[in-house]
């Protein structure tokens, strides 16, 4: 059992390559939480390396310092299909076993299962640095919903292949490490996710955001934040707004975020406000400024907008499985319904625009009560204290393994 105050104390400084063929400023949970994870241990003391596809013109050079102090590795990459505004990167094998080297890393961490993270996992076994690696998003699990179902077992096959290749991977709940474990997939370790309960509190609601959404003091507004996109189960979100607003005329429902699925969305549900993507000071006014979160969605591997709605002090109607499982006690801090039970999510829907006033305000704040102890410095303790503990082993304990903390150069 690691120990989180131990892992607080101050220790000798690790060199970090972390890879990831998504990053801020595009809007998606890989990115959002692998910049804050990186920011968390950066503020440890530990030196982070970026290796990230050029997301455009602006982007900035290769080995160039980012504002926020990490060294930055930019590559190539292509538009992902159906999310033109995502990239993923080009197989760079080569550069970076030229790149480690030179300057050679004391781990890689490696957080997406593209042709980049792939070479990164490649090269890193060929330099044998210890290496880590995320399972964050369920690509074998979207088959169905964009045509190729087909396909899904050798996405399995190969997901389970790339992660069983590196010394560990990391996964958000015990569910779906034993569902991994179940599919072939080996040395797999709990980590759950952060959340910044400042960003993300009751304190930023905006009475001014209500007005524009056209919610009076007595409404309830009803919040979806997420992609846009057939995997995320529009079709259930519709009939659940449908149960809820033929029973309160004055309920709002406002989604927030965008997708190759947006045409889809609006057709489905035409009345809705639709506040497109959100980031930063915004995002949280409108996760603070509404009152019930709706989250049908049954493709997650964690769902970060569940905790993120909980710390804003939300209620939420959710499945009971991924990040619903460890944090929703039903009828104390939200609702949940039976995994994949579209029937009874409806009625539970339909249920909500009956539930008394107190009863709402005494689960919103146990909500926000919930999260207050999911703060990202103990999830970067957590992520140090495994590196440490499996991968580096006595070198941990060894001042000659490590640099003083300066970032790390090509």
């Amino acid at each position: 059992m690691l120990d989180i105050e131990q892992l607080n104390a101050p220790q000798n400084v690790l060199r970090v390559a972390v890879v990831s063929e998504t990053w801020p400023p595009e809007i998606n949970g890989v990115a959002i939480t692998m910049h804050r994870l990186a920011l968390e241990l950066q503020r440890r003391g530990h030196a982070i390396q970026v290796i990230r596809p050029r997301q455009g013109a602006k982007a900035g050079q290769a080995g160039k310092m980012a504002a926020t102090g990490f060294e930055e590795m930019l590559t190539l990459g292509l538009p992902i299909p159906n999310y033109p505004h995502l990239r993923m990167g080009l197989p760079a094998k080569r550069l970076l076993t030229n790149l480690w080297q030179k300057q050679r890393p004391d781990l890689v961490h490696v957080a997406t299962e593209g042709p980049l993270g792939w070479s990164a996992v490649q090269a890193a076994r060929k330099l044998k640095i210890p290496t880590s690696s995320d399972f964050r998003t369920n690509f074998h699990s979207y088959g169905q919903h964009y045509g190729i179902g087909r396909f899904t077992r050798a996405i399995l096959a190969y997901l389970r292949k790339f992660h069983n290749l590196t010394d560990f991977t990391t996964v958000p709940t015990d569910k779906l490490k034993g569902e991994l474990q179940a599919m072939g997939f080996e040395r797999l370790k709990v980590v759950s996710r952060g959340v910044d309960t400042e960003r993300f509190s009751p304190a930023h609601r905006s009475e001014d955001l209500r007005r524009r959404w056209g919610a009076s003091a007595q409404s309830r507004v009803y919040l979806y934040v997420g992609r846009l996109a057939a995997e995320k189960n529009p079709e259930l979100l519709a009939a659940a707004w449908r149960e809820i607003a033929c029973r309160d005329a004055s309920a709002q429902l406002v989604l927030v975020g965008d997708g190759p699925a947006s045409q889809l969305y609006r057709q489905l549900m035409p009345a809705a406000i639709y506040a497109g993507s959100q980031s930063g000071d915004a995002l949280a006014a409108h996760y603070a400024s509404a009152d019930i979160f709706l989250f049908p969605s049954v493709t997650e591997t964690y769902g970060n907008v569940v905790p993120e709605a909980m710390a804003s002090g939300l209620m939420g109607l959710t499945f009971n499985y991924a990040a619903s499982t460890e944090l929703v006690r039903h009828d104390f801090n939200g609702w949940v319904a039976d995994y994949g039970d579209a029937d009874q999510y409806q009625a539970l829907a339909g249920k909500l625009s009956e539930l008394p006033l107190t009863r709402l305000n005494a689960m919103c704040a146990q909500a926000r009560q919930t999260m207050l102890t999911r703060g990202w410095d103990a999830v970067s303790a957590q992520v140090e204290g495994l590196w440490r503990q499996e991968l580096l082993g006595p070198l941990a304990d060894s001042p000659a393994s490590f640099t003083q903390a300066v970032p790390m150069r090509p």
